[in-house]
């Protein structure tokens, strides 16, 4: 039967008790990892969020009662134990404590599966009994990182100048990168709030408003598929700042990686972080998201098989595409079965296959495509290849997004068979200089390459209209291992109009800032269709207009009007 604890009071966690302690009295109280009775001598392991402590039990110290109620004790019991604290023995504190009396506050049935590291166990009963898999140490090493990093965050931000501010969680659905989720409205029936996917529209206003510098640690929800590293509700550390520049946002950002990454895990980061623009990652890289811990770089092969008869290099090219390949170096001995399978890997990126050189230790070649080749054009192609006896070469030919996709997807997947990627080796690297715009297939026109909120390159301005896919955004990721994280700037620009004309469709998005009483801010913007329709919009007075008509307000549910260009003005 469960004992009160009234009287007692816990003096230590288990951890916290150490040799400085020995021969003084201590109160614990946590969880009983295991208890082993080797009879007339009782050892407990004593477990709270801090970590273990062993207690042990014999009748001598603690009495024939306490004595008897140790040797009930089981995995999960909650106990207090009270004991002085005097042999220098474990590695967690160099320290046991010799029990003198014990309270069992609560009895434990035997838990559904072991309350450890790595579990094995499946996770929908791991659910069922998360209460107790919220025991388990690396969860709750996790769960206390966690609060760490928010602790340092909130402290680094407001040395810096931030103000913290909490935006609203039920609010008007605005379009953004994934479906809301919605909430019905008791108060206005068939009306509905939805929870944010971000706090964009909030922190725009705030900007506005002369909060010049804000943060918040902010829930966010997105109805989306699932993948590794994204679920439905998430934590975002989201911040603002105004009359900044690229190099100051990043600088505010490094500093503070540079500290969570020292203070968290004891790791240094240099800096200043590497940059690399857009088009380099992906030339090299295959991924606007590279993973640095390795090499394994893609190469334009295209200029040397330019004129080769195999077919699939010379449709590739004529086609406006490009040959690309991948060394995989120390792997030319790799079964055919492995390289099947990597094909096949490929396939799901979209390839319609791979094209192989394997170079034996001998020098000799084996090739899915020789047959094809002259011997001087397969020589050129292995020496731009670098390739050496014992390399495996892997070709993809298709136009360049396609393979950019597949042989950067191909480079990870490869390395992460070799065991390339270590776990305690940080790659920090910024990507700057992305598109603003991309070319949709599915909507057969230019479309917001992250989101809209992003402001041009003052210098790729002039060609909006005449080459919307060549202007870059002020837009930068900071990546670690393959993983990002975005940044976008969205400062007004002085004296500038975006003109976007209905005679092609250029942009799904139409964003822009103006100056109306003493406010920098983000106007408006207006979300068309296909036929030209606007979906959705936010505007303020004169943010948008015609030429002919300078106080034509595009609403919901207006028509573009053809052969018209409507202009943003920038003030």
């Amino acid at each position: 039967m469960a004992e009160s604890m009234q009287g007692l009071h816990r003096s230590h966690r288990c951890t916290e008790v150490n040799n400085t302690m020995i021969g003084n009295t201590v109160t614990v109280m946590g969880w009983v990892q295991k208890s082993r009775n080797k009879g007339g001598i009782i050892f407990v392991d004593l477990r709270d969020r801090s970590g273990i402590l062993q207690v042990i039990f014999e009748e001598a110290n603690c009495g024939e009662e306490s004595f008897a109620k140790a040797e009930k004790l089981r995995s999960e019991f909650v106990v207090a134990k009270r004991g002085g604290a005097v042999n220098e023995n474990l590695a967690t504190g160099d320290i046991e404590v010799i029990a003198k009396d014990i309270r069992i506050l609560a009895e434990a049935d035997t838990p559904p599966f072991p309350i450890e590291e790595n579990s094995k166990t499946k996770e929908d009963l791991r659910l069922k009994y998360r209460y107790l898999d919220l025991r388990r140490p690396d969860l709750q090493k996790n769960i206390m990182m966690r609060s760490k990093v928010t602790t340092l965050v909130r402290s680094f931000m407001a040395d810096e100048g931030f103000i913290e501010i909490e935006t609203p969680t039920l609010c008007k659905s605005t379009p953004e990168g994934a479906r809301d989720y919605l909430v019905p409205s008791r108060i206005h029936p068939g009306e509905f709030y939805a929870l944010p996917q971000s706090p964009q529209i909030y922190k725009q206003l705030l900007m506005c408003s002369g909060y010049d510098r804000y943060f918040q640690i902010a829930r966010c929800y997105r109805d989306e598929d699932l993948r590794a590293d994204r679920q439905p509700e998430f934590t975002q550390i989201d911040m603002e700042l105004s009359f900044v520049d690229v190099d100051d946002v990043i600088d505010v950002n490094e500093r503070l990686l540079a500290k969570l990454f020292k203070e968290v895990i004891g790791v240094d980061v240099q800096l200043p972080i590497q940059r690399m623009t857009y088009k380099e990652a992906m030339e090299r890289f295959g991924s606007d998201k590279p993973d640095l811990r390795f090499g394994m770089e893609l190469c334009d092969v295209t200029d040397v098989v330019k004129d080769c008869e195999f077919v699939v290099f010379k449709n590739a090219i004529e086609a406006g595409g490009s040959v690309r390949g991948i060394n995989a170096e120390g792997q030319g001995a790799m079964p055919r079965k492995k390289i099947d399978a990597l094909v096949d890997f490929a396939k799901g990126y979209g390839a319609k296959g791979l094209a192989y050189i394997a170079i034996h230790e001998d020098g000799t070649m084996k090739s899915s495509f020789a047959k094809f080749m002259k011997d001087e054009e397969m020589q050129a192609l292995v020496e731009k290849m670098n390739g050496k006896p014992g390399d495996l070469l892997l070709f993809a030919a298709d136009k360049s997004k396609l393979v950019y996709d597949v042989l950067g997807a191909l480079r990870l997947e490869i390395a992460d068979q070799l065991g390339l990627l270590k776990k305690d080796e940080y790659r920090f690297v910024w990507i700057t200089e992305f598109p603003l715009l991309e070319w949709s297939e599915e909507l057969g026109r230019y479309q917001a390459m992250h989101h809209p909120f992003t402001m041009p390159m003052e210098e790729d301005l002039q060609y909006i209209e005449s080459d919307p896919g060549r202007v870059r955004a002020k837009a930068y990721d900071i990546v670690l291992n393959g993983t990002e994280n975005q940044l976008t700037l969205e400062e007004p620009v002085s004296g500038r109009r975006l003109i976007i004309s209905t005679t092609a469709p250029v942009v799904q998005v139409y964003t822009g800032n103006f100056l109306k009483d003493g406010c920098i801010g983000k106007a408006g913007r207006v979300y068309e269709n296909r036929e030209g329709v606007a979906l959705e919009t936010q505007l303020m007075p004169n943010a948008i207009n015609t030429e002919e008509n300078p106080s034509t307000i595009l609403r919901k549910g207006d028509k573009f009007e053809s052969n018209t260009k409507y202009v943003f003005e920038i003030m």
